[in-house]
């Protein structure tokens, strides 16, 4: 692929983050609900999803999702592992991949695929070697184990044009936190889904997320 293509979808990413930099993970969802909630989701300002490769039925709601929502929104895959699976996902009308680790080949796939890229990473060796391999953004995970103190560091070293994102025990309360770190947006993970949950609570945890970031942006 080309850079200017590669741009593209960079700049498609971008726009979405800087709209509302939160991404949802909708571990354990399936077809039958992925719709409402998701409808929900872009009620309250979202604009990012991923559906985590080990929820039931994960492809079929990727599908359900993009083919209802793609345009507005950019939805995608978590836990993608291989590069089998970046393909799956992007015959499903997914232009998103989010892996748990630092695997280039994973990277390579998606970005040669015109998907966007955020692998996990949890040092700041791992995040180079993604960024050298194309990522478009970095998964800080887990967050649990990289404090607000040392995102600082990593912010220091790695490029400004490469959003760190923090995943893995993201709440309200420390939200602030990672951002005034240098934190660029968040995955929120159970902390705003699960399964079984009601989509009411669903929608309230949306909303409140989406003011707790946009109050985290204000100087």
């Amino acid at each position: 692929m080309n850079n200017e293509t590669k741009d593209v979808m960079h700049n498609i990413f971008r726009h979405y983050l800087d709209e509302m930099p939160l991404i949802a993970i909708l571990r354990g969802i399936t077809p039958d609900q992925c719709e409402s909630v998701v409808e929900a989701l872009f009620a309250a300002g979202l604009r990012i999803v991923e559906v985590p490769l080990n929820s039931p039925e994960p492809l079929e709601s990727i599908e359900r999702i993009a083919a209802r929502f793609g345009d507005s929104m950019l939805i995608g895959a978590g836990t993608v592992l291989t590069v089998e699976q970046v393909g799956q996902v992007g015959d499903h009308g997914g232009r998103l991949i989010v892996s748990p680790n630092t695997n280039t080949e994973v990277i390579e796939a998606a970005v040669s695929a015109q998907m966007v890229s955020i692998p996990g990473a949890a040092t700041p060796s791992e995040a180079f070697t993604a960024i050298a391999a194309g990522a478009n953004a970095i998964k800080v995970f887990p967050a649990e184990m990289i404090s607000p103190q040392i995102l600082t560091s990593w912010r220091s070293v790695i490029p400004n044009t490469v959003a760190l994102l923090p995943v893995g025990g993201i709440d309200g309360n420390n939200m602030t936190d990672y951002w005034q770190a240098g934190a660029d947006g968040f995955g929120l993970g159970s902390a705003l889904y699960k399964a079984g949950r009601s989509l009411g609570d669903v929608s309230a945890n949306a909303t409140k997320f989406a003011w707790t970031v946009s109050a985290a942006k204000k100087p």
